[in-house]
């Protein structure tokens, strides 16, 4: 290990020296709550807990285990025995004191519940949801037998309530049964197998193990409060919790998807729907305490509804993962390893205890993952790798420990045994999912279908977020909407629908009616992605009321990734674009896109079938346009012709007929294998000594193809261009044409 990477670690002892004699005088001035010492604690608890952190993920650990190993080195485990005084001075016992750290370390456990349900993937539990759901019944059923039986033997000194020892067992069975949604997705994504088969069902499991888990807790917290195995409050408990999620992932799933957007779209202060997020969260915590049932199950129902947002996930995902793994995970798993008091391990029976708990919880999770695995038809070595993973407890277990202690469930020797079963639990998972993974082959079509996402994950339509359509009132117009909707309506996009006309508020009036741009998007869309229902496509509608590039700089600061433009006139006379299609673009930095309604499509502007021609050069925005042209093809029916024009333009073509041609045939290829990821057939054309224009427009003239797709650059001008032969195939082409460019301009290329 690099003495760098320890260097930090050795001033700990220093800075808890300097800490001591600071926190005794503060100790002495007065003997109610301070802020200094709140303040050293979470200094304390981030320093230690990321520096260790960082320790274990540099051997392959989860940097969970080093915070939790932070709180168990400053608290009594540790720092507690060798210097009682000290340990005392900065972690009082008072309960004034106690509680502002705790206050801290109860909203980080809402936090951390929000991130896992952002990360967690349904369409990913959908699509294994049978094998899932088989072995996580089986896998939670077997260690929860053992756990529950291990409850009801415990010796009634290490309950706090021997009375109520039903509820003890019960919730012993439940902390033995759950897996770390949160641990076992972290490896498994490190190890790049988040989107192997395996994988999935390892993932999905543990949602839906995290996802029961937390039922049971809202139970069992429901037990807990009444003291007795009251019917009524278990029934409330329940149908509460059923009820919340079937509102929640219907209504709910709406209601925040729509606030997301409102609060995006219309206010102006810093981090809006950060904040909004938040709101919600506590809102669905609320409720969810209010049912009887814990406030972490509304926290993690929240993130999922956030998750599914189709907008905005990537921004919120990366402000909120900030803030929570650099501050409240520190300060959480810190102070739960402050409460586990590791001495008393010293005890023969309670080590003995301790070692019986982490093989019932091991041998239990492991076996019952490794059946259900085995019924729900994996191969053995998948059953191992799912049962490796599975064995994990991690945050999960620390939390529902931490859940337990509060509400009297553990006592404090329980609540370490359990600490100490996930810490031990959590670090053998690494190092068995990744023999057990290493050992997978790899069948075709798997390897097609990560080939094909690993495609999409570098491509540009696969990554739209939220498209913006500006119209006016023309046949153009019309044309672009129908554009809009095959594009947007292959993933579900949400669509929003800017008139920038001179009726724009008359169009708004009007946009339920048939001839409404809203209308032609919406019969688009429900075509592209074969939904058939029209209402599940989300379409917002805004009229133009200011000047018209003031309106574009508006929207554009909502965070939209691709402007679809069609107005009536595109062009003007000395060979520029018209003065609106200049405004705009000069207003919107992202990528653009503008369409010229031709030919047929001026009269039938919602054709059933696209015939499309894309050229193609090798280029990272003529891919794009190739992209855009298979997603419109995919679509809806019609056919794809490619062509590539080797010209003596082209610096490689001069170095040689041979390897030009060799270059030419390997960007068709190419060209190829993109529209054969989507099952799209194509046509493929070669024209060599031609003039790019000249080539793409007799190809125009001599096929059927009715709409040209460009991927184009913006060029640096002082008006907007995309170079001349995007140009010249725009005015002399007699057919739509579509122009789908950058965002940022670049150097006009010299001509050779």
């Amino acid at each position: 290990m690099q003495w760098s990477l320890l260097r930090p670690v050795g001033l700990v002892p220093a800075a808890l020296v300097l800490t001591t004699i600071a926190a005794s005088a503060e100790g002495g001035k007065s003997a109610g709550p301070s802020e200094f010492l709140l303040v050293a604690q979470i200094v304390l608890l981030i320093a230690v807990g990321r520096g260790l952190g960082e320790i274990m993920q540099r051997i392959g650990q989860p940097s969970v285990i080093g915070e939790l190993l932070a709180g168990i080195l400053l608290g009594p485990s540790l720092f507690g025995w060798i210097w009682p005084e000290a340990q005392h001075a900065i972690f009082p016992a008072t309960p004034e004191q106690k509680a502002m750290i705790d206050g801290i370390a109860q909203f980080g456990i809402l936090l951390l519940l929000l991130l896992t349900g952002i990360e967690t993937d349904l369409k990913l539990v959908r699509k294994v949801g049978r094998a899932a759901i088989a072995i996580s019944i089986a896998g939670i059923l077997v260690p929860f037998a053992c756990g529950f039986a291990l409850g009801e033997f415990l010796p009634d000194a290490l309950l706090p309530k021997p009375e109520q020892r039903l509820v003890a067992a019960l919730f012993m069975g439940t902390a033995l049964s759950i897996s770390s949604v949160k641990i076992v997705a972290v490896v498994v994504r490190e190890m790049n197998f988040m989107r192997r088969n395996v994988g999935q069902i390892i993932v999905a499991t543990a949602v839906i193990d995290d996802t029961i888990g937390w039922i049971i807790i809202a139970v069992i917290f429901s037990l807990a409060s009444q003291g007795t195995l009251d019917i009524a409050s278990v029934a409330k408990a329940v149908l509460g919790t059923f009820a919340f999620l079937a509102i929640s992932f219907t209504i709910g799933r709406r209601l925040v998807f729509q606030l997301i957007r409102w609060a995006n779209d219309n206010l102006v202060s810093a981090a809006a729907v950060v904040t909004v997020i938040l709101l919600l969260m506590g809102a669905m915590a609320l409720i969810t305490h209010a049912i009887g049932v814990h406030t972490v199950l509304g926290a993690f129902v929240a993130g999922i509804l956030v998750g599914e947002s189709p907008i905005l996930t990537r921004q919120i995902d990366e402000r909120l993962r900030g803030l929570i793994s650099s501050f409240f995970m520190p300060v959480f798993f810190g102070l739960a390893g402050l409460s586990a008091d590791l001495s008393v391990l010293r005890d023969p029976n309670l080590l003995m205890l301790t070692a019986l708990l982490v093989v019932i919880a091991s041998v239990g999770k492991f076996g019952g993952a490794f059946v259900g695995g085995t019924l729900g038809g994996l191969r053995t070595r998948e059953s191992l790798a799912l049962a490796s993973g599975m064995n994990a407890r991690g945050s999960t277990e620390v939390i529902i420990a931490t859940i337990g202690l509060s509400i009297g469930v553990l006592s404090q020797n329980l609540f370490t045994m359990i600490v100490t079963m996930a810490i031990v639990t959590t670090m053998a998972m690494p190092p068995m999912l990744r023999a057990a993974l290493a050992k997978l082959p790899m069948n075709r079509e798997e390897q097609e279908r990560l080939e094909r996402e690993e495609f999409e994950k570098r491509g540009f339509v696969a990554n739209l977020e939220r498209p913006l359509l500006a119209v006016d009132e023309s046949v153009n117009a019309t044309f672009a909407s129908h554009i809009m909707g095959l594009m947007a309506g292959m993933r579900g996009l949400p669509i929003t629908v800017l008139h920038i006309g001179t009726h724009a508020r008359e169009q708004e009036k009007v946009r339920d009616e048939e001839v409404s741009h809203e209308a032609v998007v919406r019969k688009a869309a429900v075509s592209a992605n074969g939904d058939g229902d029209a209402g599940s496509v989300d379409v917002v509608t805004r009229a133009r009321r200011a000047e018209l590039g003031e309106t574009i700089a508006d929207e554009a600061r909502k965070g939209f990734d691709l402007l679809i433009v069609g107005v009536d006139k595109v062009t003007a006379a000395n060979d520029r674009f018209d003065r609106k299609i200049e405004d705009i673009a000069a207003r919107f930095d992202g990528p653009l896109a503008i369409v010229a309604a031709r030919g047929k499509h001026l009269k039938q502007p919602m054709p059933d079938a696209l015939n499309i021609l894309v050229p193609v050069s090798g280029s990272g925005v003529a891919k794009r346009g190739a992209e855009v042209a298979v997603a419109l093809t995919q679509a809806g029916s019609g056919s794809l012709r490619v062509i590539y024009v080797a010209t003596t333009r082209d610096k490689g073509a001069q170095r040689g007929a041979s390897r030009g041609l060799s270059q030419e045939a390997g960007i068709l290829k190419d060209a190829g294998d993109l529209a054969a990821r989507y099952d799209v057939d194509i046509t493929t054309t070669l024209r060599v000594n031609r003039a790019p224009e000249a080539a793409i427009l007799r190809e125009i003239d001599t096929t059927d193809v009715d709409l040209v797709v460009m991927g184009v650059d913006r060029i640096q001008a002082d008006h907007l261009s995309f170079g001349g032969v995007a140009d010249a195939v725009l005015r002399q082409s007699k057919v739509s044409v579509l122009l789908v460019s950058s965002g940022e301009a670049r150097q006009a290329p010299s001509e050779a």
